[in-house]
């Protein structure tokens, strides 16, 4: 059994492009998915949040339309209502110690891009996860965290590395469209990150080392069972 941190945004909306609040939080395909692929690999999961605030799941994430179905939307809600009692308590990442850790896990949905991608305690669980070789698998808008990671003196901890991302014609499609404020594959490439894309709306896995990424909330599962063969291995 390993111990994995699962970093969820504890944001709840995303200042757009022309100033107005979109709604939003965690997806729950991502969330959940990953969690119950760790889980049953007999994994030890704790969440964590910035200021230890519950985090919010995004409203249009349990639409059937979204989730693939009502049957499916109400399996997601039913798995979050039995996460409560966790997700209603997370630890704050002010008080990580990210060595007590063998895994950091990122769902996304937009959150992260409101509050993950400046947060200075995401920055330093980072940087020491990757100095240490922990496994890191963001995915979907998650990797939006990974801009944190920045200092001064050494840069962008993963300037250089393979990743992948949700795709700007994912966003522009299927996401926010033309409202939305910034693109994080943008972002990641203008910081030195080698982005890579799949087709839109399938599963695709980049890892480099120890940085496991998805690019969509097609690929939680796929990031997740790579994270736990990773962590056998």
């Amino acid at each position: 059994m390993n111990n994995i941190l699962m970093i969820v945004s504890a944001a709840d909306s995303l200042t757009m492009k022309d100033g107005s609040e979109h709604p939003t939080g965690f997806w729950a395909e991502e969330l959940v998915e990953a969690h119950r692929t760790l889980l049953e690999a007999g994994h030890r999961i704790t969440f964590a949040t910035p200021g230890a605030k519950a985090p919010t799941v995004d409203q249009v994430s349990l639409a059937p339309e979204q989730a693939g179905g009502e049957e499916k939307a109400e399996r997601l809600r039913a798995y979050l209502e039995e996460l409560r009692p966790e997700l209603d308590t997370p630890m704050s990442l002010a008080d990580v110690v990210p060595l007590e850790y063998d895994a950091v896990v990122i769902p996304g949905g937009h959150g992260p891009m409101a509050d993950l991608a400046t947060d200075w305690d995401m920055g330093r669980i980072l940087i020491a996860a990757n100095d240490a070789g922990l496994v890191i698998a963001p995915f979907c808008h998650g990797p939006a965290a990974l801009l944190s990671a920045e200092t001064p003196d050494a840069g962008f901890a993963f300037s250089g590395r393979r990743l992948t991302v949700f795709t700007n014609s994912e966003e522009l499609g299927g996401g926010t469209g033309e409202n939305t404020p910034w693109f994080v594959a943008d972002a990641l490439r203008d910081k030195g990150a080698i982005v890579e894309a799949g087709p839109d709306w399938e599963s695709f896995v980049v890892t480099d080392g120890n940085l496991i990424t998805g690019q969509n909330p097609q690929s939680s599962v796929d990031v997740a069972r790579q994270v736990a063969a990773s962590l056998q291995g």
